[in-house]
């Protein structure tokens, strides 16, 4: 998928990826959603670094910067 500029991004909404985060973050949903299965399960058995992991994904999801398993950006909101 091509953003306006024409650069490739993902075509997951960086919208859900911030919501699933803020509300199962500790779960590692967001990872999962993006096809990040592998952190996604290690999220899930350190319950996201306690929590810590959780809000710096939170974090680099509000700033455009979280990737998806390829390596590209999510959508804009």
């Amino acid at each position: 998928m091509l953003d306006a500029a024409g650069n490739l991004v993902s075509d997951k909404s960086r919208l859900a990826a911030a919501l699933l985060c803020w509300f199962l973050g500790t779960l590692g949903i967001h990872r999962f959603y993006v096809g990040k299965v592998g952190t996604g399960i290690a999220m899930v058995l350190t319950c996201g670094g306690l929590g810590i992991w959780a809000l710096v994904d939170f974090i680099v999801i509000l700033v455009g910067s979280f990737r998806d398993m390829s390596g590209k950006p999510l959508q804009n909101w």
